[in-house]
Order: C-alpha cells, then structure tokens, then sequence
C-alpha cells in the first residue's frame, strides 16, 4: 500500500512518520512537501492554509491537526561557528495530511496518486471495520447453533418430544410473544429469527439457552412438560433482567442482513482485499 504515494529519494509516505513523546504519530510538513510534488515553501503554505479551512468546516479542532511549532535548521558552516535560524513547521496528523492531498493542485502527479493513496486507505479501513462488526455477528449466531443442539439433546433426555412447543416456549419468555408473533413484528417473513438477529440479540438467546440446558441438568428436570416451563421461566427472567438494566427488549431490535449475506462477503472479503492491494 505504501508504494501508491511516490518517493523522494529514499522516503515515503509512512517512512517518515514520526511519533511523539506520548505516542502519537504525526508528520512534518516540510518532509511531506517534496512527496506531493511542491519545491516552494511558500506555494506549499497555501495548500496548508486551504487544508486548515476544510478542517474547521469538518467541525474538527483545527490545531488537533496542524500543530504549529519553529525549529532550528542550519543554514550555514565553516571552521569557526555554524550558523542557524528559526522557521516555521507543522506537525500534522494522518487526517491533515489527507486534507493536504485533498487541496493540493490536481494537475500533480504526486498529489493526484496521494489522493488515490488515502482513498484507498480509507475503504481499507471501512472493509475491516465491517469485517469486525460481522465476525464478531457470525461467531456469536455459530455460539448459539452449537448450544442450541446441545440444549435440544439435553432436552431430549428429559423427555421433550415436542421440539417446536419447547422452542417456542424460550421465544415466549424472553420475547413476549411466540416465534411467529415475532416475525410478523420484525417483518421477517420464513426466516429464521436469529438468522437477522444482531450482535445483542443473539447474545440474550444465547444466555437463554445456555441457562436452560444448565438448569435443566442440574435440576434433574423430567417430564416434557416440566422442561418446557423451565425454558419458558429461564426466558422470563432474562427478560426481566434486560428491563431492569433499562436495555432494549429482544423484539424491539431492528432486524439486521441475512446471516449468509455476511458469509458470503466474508468470503469475498480476500478478493476484495486483494484488488485494493493491487491498486
């Protein structure tokens, strides 16, 4: 990714990243001015100064982003003493340098590239974000699979012959209402209500059917009857729970993609990230 931005001799975008004493990365303008294509201090100034303008307009702190500070460079040497002046610097952030790119002259190849660079950066960023949304969607609805065939054997030991009615019994306690009440409420149509069921969700069911496999086991339960109920109350008290902490009750969560939608992205995600890489 980081020959997209072209080099001045030796240097490039992330090489001369410089970070601070409390950990912070930042660049100097004056070393980012040769790889956006500027010679002049004075012309790179300007594109500062309109970079500034887009970051006040964005309703960011402007001098979070472009920290203005002097330095002393060199500018001559002899035998006898070495003579130095102050100039002016800025250290910036990834943001600001993005900004920078942003209003620099389109006519630069460099500043052309550097907009493709961090617009590249930026869907990067955007794939793993939603990558980290669904994996942790994906584990938990995979959670909730495994738990639900154990519980569905444990429940069968006890003597539940009647799956549908022991299933529903859970939905009931914890949802309020049966799991045909539920599709209709979120517009589900025939899916499967934990196949559109977001993170938070799939969490509660899973705490429902953990518990109720738990209790049901160390209870002893028999009777297919007596283990219905258990599901039923296990599902109750969960949702007494969930008002208590002032949470959003199950039925009341916006549903979200099909489970297999975020499968098959995932596995479109590699090619994805490839195509980007061969920008």
């Amino acid at each position: 990714m980081n020959d997209i931005l072209p080099s001045s001799p030796h240097k490039n975008f992330e090489s001369i990243k410089k970070i601070d004493e409390s950990g912070v990365e930042y660049w100097e303008a004056r070393e980012l001015m040769p790889l956006l294509g500027y010679e002049r201090w004075e012309n790179f100034q300007g594109v500062i100064a309109k970079a500034k303008e887009s970051c006040f307009n964005s309703q960011q702190v402007v001098e979070n982003h472009f920290r203005e500070v002097t330095k002393m460079v060199r500018v001559a040497s002899g035998t006898a003493s070495e003579v130095y002046r102050k100039i002016t610097e800025f250290r910036l952030s990834r943001f600001a340098c993005y900004l920078i790119a942003q209003n620099g002259d389109p006519r630069k190849a460099e500043i052309a590239l550097a907009q493709a660079y961090f617009a590249v950066q930026a869907r990067r960023q955007e794939l793993y974000q939603e990558l980290g949304e669904a994996e942790k969607r994906l584990y938990v609805r995979q959670e909730v699979k495994e738990h639900n065939k154990k519980l569905f054997s444990t429940a069968k030991q006890a003597g539940v012959t009647n799956f549908g009615k022991f299933n529903d019994a859970g939905y009931v306690g914890l949802y309020g209402m049966g799991t045909d009440s539920v599709r209709k409420k979120k517009g589900l149509g025939q899916d499967n209500i934990l196949d559109r069921a977001g993170t938070t969700e799939l969490a509660a069911n899973l705490f429902r059917i953990t518990q109720t496999d738990e209790i049901i086991q160390k209870d002893k339960v028999q009777g297919e009857g007596k283990a219905t109920y258990t599901h039923l109350r296990v599902g109750q008290r969960i949702r007494q729970t969930i008002k208590d902490i002032g949470g959003v009750l199950p039925e009341n969560l916006a549903p979200e993609r099909h489970i297999k939608e975020l499968e098959k992205e995932k596995k479109a995600l590699p090619r994805a990230a490839k195509k980007l890489k061969d920008v």
